[in-house]
């Protein structure tokens, strides 16, 4: 147990659906202790991880506080850490799900506002008029701290909201609110707009690390393992493997040849290509009088090496010399 590597991810919703489906396309599929419902479980096929499900806001403190290794959760979540995430924790994979926006959004009542200057002028005339600071409802205390700050907004008073952050300026808890959206939807729906240059964050499901966890070279060991296959599916997914005649290979190097991808096979008789380069690359071997080539499309790429593991090895190292 001493090397087993714990990886926490959403106990619940549609992030863990997510997270589920993106491990089973990796091949990693998830068995949970005690059934659909445990809170434990193991990858099947890959020893070596302990599962654990949790909140998604549960798995940022932890991965904060070293209580797990790896963790899969909300990059607006992570931007909430105490100790503050810089200090914590390493980002080692965007994993394009989970998708929202952290923003600032008024009542759509308010005509003239539609910029965060606006926003610090309303705040001005509102401590002139009345010495009270104008109040912004979030759950997002560092983030809105931090945004309020790059635009020189001091007048205002951060109201942490533990309810529907949205429903605070109709229940006159809050003039403004920063919160999480999608679509905008439950926002307009509760008569409130996001600000032209509102954005704080565009969020996703990140895979990320703990520096603080007691790491161990076995750990270490599984955590390149487990990353070796995550890169490689998302190289699988991203590439196409082409095969042309033997004796035309010469030219169709030539012709292929800027189509590569850094790094990668330009191999006998053919070659490894991005998808989104498969047409013209096409086009061009048949400029060059290559065919017929055949396309297929791999569901792993591996490489020697894993630039998601290099940099968890580095950060931990850079993380031990400052303690």
């Amino acid at each position: 147990m001493r090397d087993t590597l714990i990886l926490a991810i959403p106990s619940k919703g549609r992030l863990k659906e997510q997270v589920e489906a993106w491990l089973a396309d990796c091949g990693l599929s998830l068995s949970a202790d005690g059934g659909p419902r445990g809170y434990t479980g193991a990858l099947d096929g890959f020893g070596g991880v302990h599962i654990r499900l949790a909140s998604a806001a549960d798995i940022a403190s932890a991965l904060a506080l070293g209580e797990i290794h790896l963790g899969v959760t909300g990059e607006d979540l992570l931007g909430e850490t105490e100790p503050p995430r810089e200090k914590t924790l390493i980002t080692l994979r965007a994993l394009g799900f989970g998708r929202a926006d952290l923003a600032v959004a008024a009542p759509r009542s308010w005509i003239d506002v539609a910029t965060m200057g606006d926003i610090d002028d309303l705040a001005h005339l509102s401590m002139a008029r009345s010495g009270r600071r104008l109040r912004v409802a979030t759950k997002y205390l560092r983030q809105t701290r931090a945004f309020f700050a790059l635009h020189g907004i001091a007048d205002y008073r951060a109201v942490e909201s533990s309810g529907a952050t949205e429903g605070a300026p109709a229940a006159g808890l809050a003039e403004i609110v920063v919160d999480i959206t999608t679509t905008g939807a439950t926002l307009a729906a509760n008569g409130l707009k996001v600000l032209d240059d509102g954005l704080i964050l565009e969020s996703q499901a990140q895979l990320a690390a703990s520096l603080g966890a007691k790491w161990t070279e076995g750990g270490l060991a599984t955590a390149r393992r487990l990353l070796s296959i995550v890169e490689a599916r998302a190289r699988g997914r991203q590439s196409a493997s082409l095969i042309w005649p033997a004796e035309q290979d010469g030219r169709a190097r030539a012709a292929a040849l800027p189509f590569a991808i850094p790094d990668a096979a330009l191999r006998t008789n053919g070659m490894l290509a991005p998808n989104e380069s498969l047409f013209a690359l096409a086009q061009a071997l048949n400029g060059a009088g290559v065919g017929p080539v055949s396309v297929t499309h791999p569901t792993y790429v591996f490489e020697a090496t894993s630039e998601a593991a290099d940099r968890l090895e580095a950060a931990i190292r850079a993380s031990d010399a400052e303690t």
